[in-house]
């Protein structure tokens, strides 16, 4: 009686960890699954920059990789200069407006997705340009 307790307990063990195992696997793929997708997922942004004057404006425009995009540069552009990309993935939106003058604090630049402003630098701020999270990856 004994023997046949443990094998029937045995079989039970095996057959719950079977099934945890699939469930585990299950659950990765879709994991696995949802950043594919993320990864490979197209966006749009517009990137606007204004103020008096700018010497050049660097952006992303969706070359290169999510971890070392390709900047895309225009040069003594008329502002408020505004461009619209399509980006992939976690690919992060970036605008960096670059200018040598002194007073070049009263740039502002702007990423925006679906309409909203996702993010915004002006003044002093404006150095470190205008750099968002990619909306895929949220």
């Amino acid at each position: 009686m004994n023997r046949r307790i443990r094998a029937t307990v045995c079989t039970l063990a095996a057959a719950g960890l079977l099934l945890t195992l699939s469930a585990c696997s299950e659950a990765e793929k879709k994991a696995v699954d949802a950043v594919d997708k993320a990864v490979n997922e197209k966006y749009e942004v517009t990137y606007e920059v204004s103020g008096k004057s700018v010497d050049e404006i660097e952006f992303a425009a969706g070359g290169g990789s999510a971890s070392n995009p390709k900047l895309e540069k225009v040069s003594k552009v008329p502002l408020p200069w505004k461009k619209t990309v399509t980006l992939r993935g976690i690919m992060p939106p970036t605008v960096v407006p670059i200018s040598t003058d002194p007073t070049g604090s009263d740039l502002t630049c702007k990423v925006i997705y679906k309409g909203k402003v996702i993010k915004e630098a002006s003044g002093e701020n404006v150095v470190a340009g205008c750099i968002a999270v990619s909306p895929m990856g949220k």
